[in-house]
């Protein structure tokens, strides 16, 4: 036997002198052809182990000596191709593993392009379409593979997968289609499966093989990121072939178990995104959420609670398959979805997708957990927050009260709630009795008719007092209410008079009747008080005792009002604002009264907009022109805005602005941002840019979205009302500071609008230090 092999040797040895000296293309073909009889082609012919011999220890010298000798003038030396057809051979038909290998670090090393990698790169499109790469998987398959040579494997796993890089890296332009990653992943999946099914056909004749290089080359490619092209071919055909065969049910979850922890995470959220139900994935990945730590957090923790790009339907369903998992996955969801923490720091989209999955799996004995999160999410600041919320407390109301009547918050109806309600199961609404031969009567037309009153309006506004705080005439009590805007507009010196005790009792006004409007007129006759003695009254009862929430925030809602109409630029003449108002985004914190939430904002909103669009480099297209309009607002303004912020940081026994009242604190933020804004031309502008600066800079970390997006409109605010030259000269370093928040919120904070409202700041900060260059110049 060892003649047999130093006969090998020897051929080899001969074989590789002539490559290296010869220019004989008839000696170089005879040299060719005696390597080419060890080759499996001819396995019939030469024993076993001087075929082993050759393969394992010599051939890899010996192509890479093909590939050395390459040249166009090489394979000349043979008329008619004949030496390029017997070189392609070696690669074409030799051992499929050395054959790829030197072919991929021959095409590494070559610097293109050049006929050599032109050709290396042809002989491997070959090699791709002969379905090597399926011989290549196989042989590693049917290996037992001893402790310590798995060296090897690893070569050929990282030459596999990223074959389209190293191509696409030496061929650029020239690259052919196949290598394009689109093309080639696909491809590596079919022959994937072809693997497979050699691997079932050797079980089911009692062969054993290994699955793990699949495996390996599945976690591989999904770290890669490309889980859509290699998983949109094998969960199509996994699908179909474990159906109903046991062996390639077997073999599919061997595929998943088998695939390294670094990679758990990519094959499953791949499955994830390709399978098209729980079904299918439960078939496909069998009990790896069970045996598998790795895969049960990414699950269960992961795709579950920490992102929402998934169906909840899909991961969740399959959770709810494996009855062991089901109750503590279950129990997660529902602390996670109640957690105060958890509502503050996540973005809302993830609220949303762990409520979807709250709906579609709302059990009875759970019912009760579930109300907790019910009352976190609605006391949110943010709406959307609260309308997820309200949503799922509907839902709980019916299962708990199947037959009585049905809990029904108001929200508005969006993309978000209408694709939460399409979870539930509602039932259709009961059409009613059919129409009878009155109803086809038209009815008559009463919209003009008034009701007859026999009480007189009051003409003074002492009357107007004394019928609202003693009168027992309910009549008397809504037509006074009725006219006192009016009154007071016409009446200004006597208003002046008593406007600290008449603010007083409109503050404290409660509804006696089901009066239609009676929050618009309270507050519009409010509002007019304060324009005409604009008086502290106001914002000292701000951070009086003895106080409701609802009360403080109307107060804030009348300073704004007022703060309008006294600035007054013709741009905002026409306005009108609603109560709670926002800067330029749906932020709108608390239900609005009946009365205002008949007011259009789109008017307010439109000329924030267009403002701030005016002053960025994106939207540059109308110019508002305010520079030179007198503002009433100049000599008041401080009475309205620094009280606001000297007191925010005190709490008191029922009022904590820092603690748990972060709702009012998010509108006191929009507020004093608001007056901020309509100080444009008056000479507290500067003063009330710097302390304003100061206030968003000790709240800028707060856990509450709302009071960020209000304290970076805020920035907006101060960048567009402050003249810039005061800017750059008296808050140098503050704005310097201020950008680097800036820039930080757009990049790392979990609140959409957040990042939206922190770039737009961002762009006015450079539409001012382009305005300043372009002056200074």
């Amino acid at each position: 036997m060892d003649s047999e092999l130093s006969q090998v040797r020897h051929t080899m040895q001969e074989a590789l002198q002539t490559l290296s000296s010869s220019s004989d293309g008839v000696q170089i073909s005879e040299a060719l052809r005696s390597v080419k009889h060890y080759l499996n082609g001819l396995q019939n012919i030469v024993p076993p182990r001087e075929r082993e011999e050759c393969s394992k220890i010599h051939f890899s010298t010996f192509l890479q000596c093909l590939v050395n000798k390459l040249s166009p003038d090489w394979l000349e030396l043979l008329p008619a191709g004949q030496l390029e057809e017997l070189w392609d051979s070696f690669f074409l038909e030799s051992p499929a593993d050395q054959a790829f290998l030197v072919l991929m670090e021959s095409i590494i090393v070559t610097a293109g392009p050049s006929f050599r990698l032109m050709k290396m790169s042809q002989v491997l499109t070959k090699f791709l379409k002969r379905g090597r790469l399926v011989e290549l998987m196989w042989e590693i398959c049917q290996q037992q593979v001893p402790r310590g040579s798995s060296l090897l494997q690893e070569t050929l796993l990282s030459k596999v997968v990223c074959l389209p890089d190293h191509l696409g890296n030496q061929m650029k332009e020239h690259c052919p289609s196949l290598f394009f990653p689109q093309n080639y992943f696909p491809l590596l999946g079919e022959e994937m499966i072809q693997v497979l099914q050699k691997i079932s056909d050797s079980l089911r004749g009692g062969s054993d093989c290994s699955i793990s290089f699949l495996s390996q080359i599945l976690a591989k490619v999904c770290i890669h990121g490309r889980q859509k092209e290699i998983l949109g071919v094998l969960v199509p055909r996994l699908t179909e072939l474990t159906q109903a065969d046991c062996i390639w049910q077997r073999l599919s979850w061997r595929l998943m178990e088998c695939v390294p922890d670094r990679g758990m995470e990519a094959v499953v959220s791949g499955l994830l995104q390709e399978a098209p139900g729980a079904k299918v994935l439960s078939q496909l990945l069998g009990n790896l959420v069970m045996k598998n730590k790795k895969a049960q957090f990414v699950v269960t923790r992961k795709c579950l609670l920490m992102q929402y790009r998934y169906p909840v339907s899909l991961g969740l369903g399959h959770v709810v398959r494996g009855e062991r998992l089901q109750p503590s996955v279950l129990k997660d969801l529902l602390e996670t979805w109640g957690s105060r923490s958890a509502i503050k720091h996540s973005p809302v989209e993830q609220q949303l997708y762990i409520s979807k999955a709250e709906i579609e799996h709302i059990r009875e004995e759970l019912l009760t957990t579930m109300m907790g999160g019910v009352q976190c999410h609605i006391e949110s600041s943010l709406p959307q927050v609260r309308h997820l919320g309200m949503i799922v407390a509907e839902t709980i109301s019916s299962r708990i009260h199947s037959e009585g009547p049905k809990l029904k918050f108001q929200y508005e109806e969006n993309t978000w709630t209408r694709e939460l309600l399409s979870l539930v199961n509602v039932k259709p609404a009961d059409p009613g009795p059919p129409a009878s031969g009155d109803d086809e009567f038209v009815p008559y037309d009463m919209t003009r008719d008034k009701e007859l009153k026999n009480t007189k309006a009051p003409v003074y506004i002492r009357d107007c007092l004394e019928a609202l705080t003693s009168s027992e005439d309910v009549e008397r009590w809504e037509v006074t209410l009725q006219v006192l805007e009016s009154l007071i507009q016409r009446n200004p010196a006597a208003t002046r008079e008593v406007s600290t005790e008449l603010a007083k009792v409109l503050l404290h006004l409660e509804e006696k009747t089901s009066m239609e409007g009676f929050e618009m007129l309270r507050r519009r006759a409010l509002v007019a008080v304060t324009i005409i003695d604009p008086v502290q009254y106001l914002t000292s009862q701000f951070y009086a005792m003895n106080y409701s929430l609802r009360q403080r925030m109307d107060i804030l809602d009348v300073l704004i009002l007022a703060a309008q109409e006294l600035s007054s630029p013709k741009s905002l003449e026409k306005a009108k604002i609603p109560g709670p108002v926002e800067a330029g985004i749906q932020l709108s914190p608390a239900p609005l009264s009946p009365s205002l939430s008949r007011v259009p904002s789109e008017d307010w909103r439109r000329i924030v907009e267009e403002r701030i669009k005016n002053k960025t480099r994106r939207f540059a297209k109308v110019e508002v022109n305010t520079a030179n309009e007198p503002n009433k607002l100049n000599s008041v303004v401080g009475y309205f805005f620094f009280p606001l912020i000297q007191r925010f940081d005190r709490p008191l026994v029922t009022f904590d602005l820092l603690g748990e009242d972060s709702l009012v604190l998010g509108r006191l933020v929009h507020t004093v941002g608001i007056l901020m804004y309509f100080a444009i031309n008056t000479t507290a502008a500067v003063p009330m840019g710097k302390a304003l600066l100061e206030f968003v800079w000790a709240l800028r970390f707060h856990t509450d979205a709302y009071v960020r997006q209000g304290l970076l409109y805020a920035i907006s605010s101060i960048l567009l009302s402050v003249p810039a030259e005061r800017l750059l000269e008296d808050m140098t370093e503050e704005l310097l500071e201020t950008r680097s928040w800036l820039a930080a919120v757009a990049e790392n904070d979990p609140d959409e609008d957040c990042r939206k409202l922190a770039m737009q700041a961002l762009l006015l900060m450079e539409k001012l230090k382009d305005k300043l260059q372009i002056g200074s110049s």
